[in-house]
């Protein structure tokens, strides 16, 4: 059955907040994303608040929305569809502070407590009153610092306030554009962001081990990459340096790629690293060594040869400890720990996945360099 909503009522209900709107209009603020997303909570705020008190569905929604376009036709935003995702927004945010306050504290999110009323400057009392009553209670600084777009693709994915605020204070961290938000999204970064077996908190000062906990995944997805069952290092290798930017987006921020094979020259021989990188947050060279099958303790002392030798031949005073990281195709936990137990250099231990065809079905595909001389014979033809 279709509700009726007493228009009167709705149209008296609306005025205070098309002022509102009306208050927020100049384009300047608008613009400016703390303010448009303050507007939203705003907005969120009402709706709920509203639907409390009266016996108003979410039908009434469209009509609000249509009110609201003729009043401000050079205002987007104001659909039904985005009218309810402010009231999602408002309504997921409103937790206890109990609950948000450990999820910070889990997370690590530094103040935003304390920087809530500071970092909101607007001008209107309204939202200024919402900004000052989200100080205690609502992690309101984070969700006004990434764009609305950003916000729907988390409310249409995410179930858990734990798992938003860590894809929220992510995209501040590493800049995200929307898709790499997806990205990390359909990856389930927050699931495997410090996973990984690691000595780090023996072997590395208290702030560059959290920091290298942090950065560290298990498993990491290699799946823009694909494999025969019998692949070897090598090939690894060459796929992940194939495709070097989709692999830095999985490593994450601050890994600067510096080579692969990277010569160290040790007494009267020769090694090379499998690949190299320096971390610009964390101010010092990692080493990744790749292994496509089962992870074996043999493994690590090489690993540990190898971080010895960056310490030695290339690592300056003002670089910090170099991190060794070793990924494999499997690893028992366990294990794993054990081997590294009493290793004084830092190393990482995680998996990888990739996409993986069989070999017999790989024979009978072309690799690249055979489609490109099959359409230069069509172009030229």
């Amino acid at each position: 059955m279709k509700e009726t909503i007493p228009f009167t009522e709705l149209k008296n209900w609306l005025e205070p907040i098309k002022n509102q709107i009306r208050n927020s209009q100049i384009k300047a603020s608008l613009s400016v994303n703390k303010e448009m997303i303050s507007l939203y909570w705003y907005l969120g705020k009402k709706i709920t608040e509203k639907q409390a008190i009266s016996k108003w569905g979410e039908g009434f929604l469209t009509t609000m929305s249509n009110e609201l376009r003729k009043e401000f036709p050079h205002i987007s935003g104001f659909s039904s569809d985005n009218l309810r995702f402010m009231k999602k927004m408002y309504l997921f945010y409103s937790q206890p502070d109990a609950i948000i306050a450990q999820v910070v504290q889990k997370l690590q999110i530094p103040n935003f407590n304390d920087s809530v009323a500071k970092t909101q400057k607007v001008d209107n009392p309204n939202i200024a009153q919402v900004v000052q009553e989200s100080e205690d209670n609502k992690p309101f600084n984070l969700i006004t610092s990434i764009p609305w777009g950003h916000h729907t693709l988390i409310l249409r994915k995410i179930k858990g306030v734990e798992e938003a605020l860590f894809y929220v204070s992510k995209t501040i961290e590493n800049n995200w554009s929307r898709s790499v938000l997806e990205y990390q999204i359909e990856t389930n970064l927050f699931q495997r962001q410090g996973k990984a077996v690691t000595n780090f908190n023996i072997s590395l000062p208290l702030f560059q081990s959290d920091l290298a906990n942090a950065l560290l995944k298990d498993p990491y997805s290699f799946e823009f990459i694909t494999l025969s069952e019998k692949a070897k290092e090598k090939e690894l290798e060459n796929k992940l340096v194939e495709h070097l930017s989709q692999f830095l987006l999985e490593l994450g921020n601050g890994f600067a790629y510096l080579g692969r094979q990277f010569l160290l020259k040790i007494g009267k021989k020769e090694y090379h690293t499998d690949l190299l990188f320096y971390h610009t947050k964390i101010k010092c060279y990692i080493i990744i060594e790749l292994k496509v099958k089962e992870f074996e303790p043999e493994h690590i002392g090489k690993l540990n040869f190898y971080i010895s030798a960056i310490n030695e031949l290339l690592k300056e005073p003002d670089d910090r400890p170099s991190i060794g990281i070793l990924l494999c195709k499997e690893k028992d936990n366990f294990e794993a720990e054990f081997a590294i137990k009493d290793v004084n250099n830092p190393i990482g231990i995680s998996r990888f996945t990739y996409t993986e065809l069989p070999d017999n079905i790989k024979k009978v595909f072309p690799n690249i360099d055979q489609l490109t001389d099959e359409l230069r014979k069509i172009e030229n033809e």
